[in-house]
C-alpha cells in the first residue's frame, strides 16, 4: 500500500468515527433501558401501589377495600390501638438486634480482611472459606442453627456438657440467650460478604502510603488510624449503611430459629408485618407499617452519610 492510499483512507475513518459520535447521545439510554424497565416494574410501581394499599382497609380476598386515609398510620401511634403496642415492640426487637449485630459485622470482617490482605500460603483458600457461608440461603442457615441451638437436642449444649460447662442454656427460648444465638448465627453467615468488600478497599490503598508511614516511624496502630481508616472511608460508609439496612430487615433467622420466642420478644418488625399482612389478611395496616419502617431507615441512612461527610473516620 502506498503512502497516498493511506492518506486517502484516513478521512473515511474520521468520517466514520464522526457518525458514531453523532449517534452517541442515545447509547447510554439504550444501555440503561433494561434496568429502567426493571426498576419501574419491580420497585417504583409496587412502591406506589403499596402506598395506595396503606390508605385503604385492604384485604385482597374481599371485593371492596374501603378508603381510610391516614388511619392506618395514625393508629400505630395511638397507645390503645390494636397494632400500636405490638408494632413498636417489634421495632424495639429490631433495634436490639441491629445494635448488637452491626458493630460485630463492621469490626470482625475488617480484621479478617486485613489478615487476608497479607501474603501467606493458602491465602486464596481462606478467602473462600470465610466467604462460603454467605452463599447459603437463609433457610439452610436457619435449619442448621435450629438444630445446633436446640436447648434439648442441640449439638452446642451437647458439646458444652462434654466440656463440663452448663448444657441447658435456652438458646432459642429465653432472652438474652435467644439474641446471642440470632446475632451469632447472623455474624457467622454474613461476615464473609463484608470481609470481601473490605479486602477490595484495602487493595486500593497505595502501598507507598504505608512505606511513607514506616519512614516516619509510625506504629502499627498509627498506620491503621492514619492510613487504613481514611483510605477505607467510602467503603466503611457503604458497609455500615448496608449492614444496618440488612439487620433492620432481619426476618428469616427469627422466624426459623426462635419463632419470635419468648413471648414475641425476638419478633422483629418485618416478622410482625408479615404476620399482619399474610396471616391476618390486613394488607393495608401491614403496608402502613412497612412505610413507617422505610422512613426510619431512610433517616438512619441520611444520618450515616451526614456523619461520614462531616467527621473524620
Amino acid at each position: 500500500m502506498t503512502t497516498s492510499t493511506v492518506v486517502r483512507a484516513t478521512p473515511r475513518v474520521s468520517r466514520r468515527a464522526g457518525r458514531v459520535r453523532r449517534s452517541g447521545p442515545a447509547t447510554p439510554y439504550l444501555f440503561l433501558a433494561p434496568y429502567g424497565v426493571l426498576f419501574v416494574g419491580f420497585i417504583l410501581l409496587p412502591a406506589i401501589y403499596g402506598l395506595w394499599i396503606s390508605l385503604h382497609d385492604y384485604d385482597y380476598l374481599l371485593p371492596h377495600q374501603p378508603w381510610v386515609g391516614l388511619r392506618n398510620y395514625t393508629d400505630l401511634f395511638k397507645s390503645g390501638s390494636r397494632d400500636g403496642a405490638d408494632f413498636w415492640r417489634s421495632i424495639r426487637a429490631t433495634v436490639i438486634f441491629t445494635v448488637f449485630s452491626v458493630p460485630l459485622l463492621v469490626t470482625i470482617p475488617l480484621g479478617i480482611a486485613m489478615l487476608l490482605n497479607r501474603k501467606f500460603p493458602g491465602r486464596t483458600f481462606f478467602r473462600a472459606v470465610f466467604f462460603t457461608p454467605y452463599v447459603l440461603g437463609v433457610a439452610v442457615v436457619g435449619v442448621l442453627f435450629r438444630f445446633l441451638l436446640d436447648p434439648t437436642i442441640g449439638l452446642l449444649n451437647f458439646y458444652l456438657g462434654k466440656l463440663g460447662l452448663p448444657d441447658q442454656t435456652p438458646w432459642t427460648t429465653q432472652v438474652p440467650w435467644a439474641w446471642v444465638g440470632l446475632v451469632g448465627m447472623t455474624v457467622w453467615w454474613t461476615l464473609g460478604f463484608n470481609a470481601i468488600i473490605y479486602l477490595a478497599g484495602l487493595q486500593e490503598i497505595s502501598p507507598e502510603l504505608y512505606e511513607a508511614a514506616e519512614v516516619d516511624g509510625a506504629t502499627a496502630w498509627q498506620k491503621f488510624r492514619n492510613v487504613t481508616l481514611p483510605g477505607l472511608r467510602p467503603v466503611l460508609l457503604f458497609v455500615m449503611t448496608l449492614t444496618i439496612l440488612a439487620s433492620a430487615n432481619m426476618f428469616g433467622q427469627s422466624w426459623l430459629v426462635t419463632k419470635g420466642a419468648p413471648d414475641n420478644a425476638t419478633r422483629t418488625a418485618i416478622f410482625y408485618i408479615s404476620q399482619v399482612g399474610l396471616q391476618q389478611y390486613r394488607q393495608g395496616v401491614a403496608a402502613a407499617m412497612s412505610y413507617v419502617v422505610a422512613i426510619i431507615l431512610i433517616c438512619v441512612s441520611l444520618l450515616m452519610f451526614r456523619l461520614f461527610r462531616q467527621r473524620d473516620v
